[in-house]
């Protein structure tokens, strides 16, 4: 064992070189936000409905990729020579069409802007300081989340991890498209471990809960909007039956594009079972196509997203899916020891709580630990503190239940982003308020 953690070392510190997994100067930043881009010559739109498809297909440069079960929503590809964003212009002039964008990629944030990570132990992972600042060993005395699964969309996991032993769903690799939801690649790639590493997290938050792990990032860390799409509702409804209750009711995203997309804020309203708004296109839901979507959201309260706000150590940059705005949808930024907003972290006042995200210790392939800092770990440890109320609050609306670990949270030192504290979330407890020097 000696020796093996001796050569994950010199891999895993020449992977950092190699990679850009340290802190990275305004050249490295500047290249990293500019793999942020989209599928060449492929959009994404959501119809009226699907008997609107013909004569889209028709009447534009494009032909049918993928369609998003029944519902009208499509992947098309741009034939001819046609520019993308000429197609979609002409896209949206039709009177058939409610949503058209570009096909979007991405990505976990520590492969975007990543900070230096380091080998860890599991006496770290249990001792670290997070679950005190937290208060999650008084919370486990209330609840451990018990009959709630929180789905993991990210790189994959180690089923073989320790600390996820027995505490892993059937999952999906919508990377590789099959049922082996495994992490790929290894220490020279730039998000290898990720999704292991924020599975360790969930299981350190809420040791009772089950995870279903759904792979939509290769081992670059880099995905597109079409699988997380496909990853979202497979998540909350597995077999494809709305009748049965197999789905998850937390689902945590580490990863996001700096670039917005209006496909994944109407999804976040479906996953959370959000009615559709008045005079609003995107969640027209009038078409057959989402009767299975209004089935599951009749027979329970949705389920809650949390996504990491990202690692751009700013206060205006804004990070997709968690900065959409949606209702159920909680967007995490991170905070660290001296209960503070970490320097790496976004955080605008879109951004409504907060998790530690500070050197972290958790799971690594292989049965290794590793310490990394990011918002990717941040979101996880509040996914797991939702399945924490789920258990005790199994009706809790998504919209509710994320009003809820906001208005539970507890103060952190100058910044008006509050930190979600486990206990007052579980009951009508008081926060956790500590002075600031």
């Amino acid at each position: 064992m000696t020796q093996r953690l001796a050569h994950f070392r010199r891999v895993a510190a020449a992977a950092a070189i190699a990679c850009g997994l340290a802190p990275a100067g305004p050249g490295a930043r500047a290249a990293a936000e500019a793999a942020d881009v989209t599928v060449p010559g492929e959009i994404i739109v959501k119809l009226q409905s699907t008997a609107a498809l013909p004569a889209v297909l028709a009447a534009q440069p494009v032909t049918l990729v993928a369609a998003f079960g029944p519902r009208p929503i499509y992947r098309l590809a741009v034939t001819g020579g046609a520019k993308v964003n000429t197609v979609v212009r002409a896209l949206l002039r039709m009177p058939q069409v409610q949503l058209a964008e570009p096909h979007a990629v991405h990505q976990s944030p520590e492969a975007r802007k990543n900070q230096a990570w380091a080998i860890g132990s599991e006496v770290e992972y249990r001792t670290q300081w997070a679950p005190d600042a937290l208060r999650l060993p008084e919370a486990h005395g209330l609840a451990t989340g018990s009959g709630v699964t929180v789905a993991v969309l990210d790189t994959g996991v180690d089923a073989s991890h320790p600390a996820l032993a027995g505490r892993l769903r059937p999952g999906w690799d919508f990377v590789d498209r099959d049922a082996d939801p495994a992490e790929g690649g290894g220490p020279a790639d730039a998000a290898w471990g990720h999704g292991t590493h924020v599975a360790g997290l969930v299981a350190l938050a809420a040791p009772g809960a089950s995870i279903m792990p759904l792979r939509v990032l290769d081992a670059q860390g880099g995905g597109t909007l079409w699988a997380l799409a496909e990853a979202l509702i497979h998540a909350v409804d597995p077999d494809g039956n709305p009748a049965t209750a197999d789905g998850a009711q937390v689902i945590n995203m580490s990863l996001g594009s700096l670039q917005r997309t209006r496909l994944m804020s109407t999804l976040a309203q479906i996953i959370a079972c959000n009615p559709p708004a008045p005079r609003n296109p995107l969640l027209d839901l009038s078409d057959p196509g989402y009767d299975d979507d209004k089935r599951r959201c009749a027979a329970g309260p949705g389920a809650l997203v949390v996504a990491a706000a990202g690692n751009g150590s700013s206060a205006s940059e804004k990070q997709y899916p968690a900065a959409e705005g949606a209702y159920g949808l909680l967007p995490l930024a991170a905070s660290n020891a001296a209960r503070e907003i970490a320097p790496f972290s976004n955080r605008g006042g879109w951004i409504e709580a907060a998790a530690p995200g500070d050197g972290i210790t958790s799971a690594m392939p292989g049965g290794l630990w590793a310490t990394w800092s990011g918002t990717s770990m941040a979101a996880p440890l509040a996914s797991g503190i939702a399945a924490l109320v789920r258990e005790r609050q199994p009706m809790l609306t998504a919209k509710d239940l994320a009003r809820r670990l906001e208005r539970s949270s507890s103060n952190l030192c100058g910044s008006a982003i509050r930190q979600v504290d486990a206990v007052a979330a579980l009951g009508d407890f008081t926060p956790a308020d500590k002075p600031c020097p």
